[in-house]
């Protein structure tokens, strides 16, 4: 990445953020976490820089496709970032709605200061974006998915809802918030809708998190509208075990509604976070940190929930960064390690008890296809099929087996919400 030498411009974070994800494969919330220049930025400038990332990130594809035509050589691998300044460049001409002259004045000042490499290159960002400026070319939104993603979507959903989908990530995610109690009374204090499914959706969701109202007095936590929906499908069980659970989400769902949870992760870190998650919420389970391919209760229990460990894929509205690390090779080492879940979920819950497994994938490998094979290798469950009444009304979100299928399309006029597979089965 580009070290600065001062106190780092927006533009100059946005660059090393960018740099970051594409060419050291890191996670774009992880580069904002370790980046010591974006703490430096003022409130405005920092929002700036995160904004310019993650825009450049969701539009990638249409970027490069405006690029390409105006360089006479592609740009060689030495001069990355080079190609990455370009690329910030275009987006604020383009999405951003920057005033060209302080688009193409930043990014050729930006490009000046990559060191020796970046004097050679000034010229040309001059009169790339001064072009591109001038000629606006149209873009397609398809190619922001990468090859192998937008193939899988169409084989798995036809090409119209695939084509809705990508669009659906062009947008920003609202934020959702599942509430205690009285979901209504915080509806109306923060001027939230309520969705079909109890959800509340904030059309205003600007500044930290931490000064919404209730955040302080444990009213509520973050989630999506559609990861609330699988801990609903347990039904009200005494007592249900959350494999899996951090950051812990579901597990808060669990305990608000009075169920004795036992959360079980491998990560020490991301259980600190579900304790603190839990601590501000004033909810309590027992907290187990164990492999939970390999953990088993002391006996076995009426419900389980598992949501796996996955390709993500459903959730690029919130990480426009992953299309651009993931990649189909990660696929069977995931699916093997959801099998070895579903193996020991099923051994832990008792004879007429509920097992339920999810993922925020769109990837048909990582939801009905595990449990076919989970019946295939004749695992002592049935499908329990998902009723209307379970998903808030929302017919559309349940396949004809009666799983729950979400897409980011889903919802569309309310802001969509994430891609969930979950399917419900009944221990024989």
């Amino acid at each position: 990445m580009a070290k600065p030498t001062t106190r780092p411009g927006a533009r100059s974070v946005a660059l090393d953020l960018l740099q970051a994800v594409l060419r050291q494969k890191r996670p774009l919330d992880e580069a904002l976490a370790a980046h010591e220049g974006l703490g430096q930025l003022d409130s405005r400038d920092r929002g700036f820089a995160r904004m310019l990332t993650a825009t450049c990130l969701r539009r990638l594809g249409e970027i490069d496709q405006a690029i390409a035509p105006l360089l006479a050589t592609p740009l060689p691998a030495k001069a990355s970032a080079i190609a990455d300044a370009l690329r910030l460049g275009a987006c604020q001409l383009l999405f951003l709605g920057t005033p060209p002259h302080a688009a193409v004045s930043e990014t050729v000042a930006l490009v000046a200061g990559l060191g020796a490499i970046g004097g050679g290159y000034k010229g040309l960002a001059n009169a790339l974006l001064r072009r591109l400026d001038r000629e606006r070319p149209a873009t397609d939104p398809a190619r922001n998915v990468p090859a192998w993603l937008a193939e899988s979507w169409t084989a798995a959903y036809g090409p119209a809802t695939a084509a809705a989908i990508a669009a659906a990530h062009l947008r920003e995610a609202p934020l959702d918030l599942s509430v205690k109690a009285d979901s209504g009374d915080w509806a109306t204090r923060l001027g939230a809708e309520i969705l079909p499914t109890g959800t509340l959706r904030l059309s205003d969701a600007s500044g930290a998190i931490e000064a919404i109202p209730g955040f302080a007095e444990g009213a509520w936590w973050v989630q999506d509208v559609a990861a609330a929906l699988p801990a609903k499908l347990l039904g009200r069980p005494a007592r249900a075990i959350d494999l899996c659970a951090a950051p812990g989400g579901k597990t808060a769902e669990l305990a608000a509604a009075g169920i004795a949870v036992t959360a079980i992760d491998r990560s020490p870190q991301r259980l600190r976070r579900l304790r603190e998650n839990l601590d501000r919420l004033g909810l309590s389970a027992e907290i187990v940190e164990a492999d939970a391919a390999s953990w088993r209760p002391a006996a076995p229990l009426e419900a389980v929930l598992l949501d796996a460990p996955c390709s993500a894929t459903g959730t690029i509205r919130r990480h426009p960064d992953l299309p651009w690390l993931k990649r189909p090779e990660d696929l069977p080492k995931l699916t093997a390690l959801q099998d070895r879940l579903l193996d020991n979920a099923v051994t832990m819950t008792a004879p007429n008890g509920v097992i339920v497994y999810a993922t925020c994938s769109l990837q048909p490998e990582e939801g009905p296809a595990r449990v076919t094979a989970l019946l295939a290798r004749g695992a002592p469950v049935a499908r329990f099929p998902v009723g209307r009444g379970e998903v808030g009304g929302l017919a559309e979100l349940l396949t004809p087996e009666g799983e729950l299928r979400s897409l980011p399309s889903h919802l569309a006029a309310s802001g969509g919400m994430d891609g969930f597979y979950a399917c419900r089965l009944r221990r024989l």
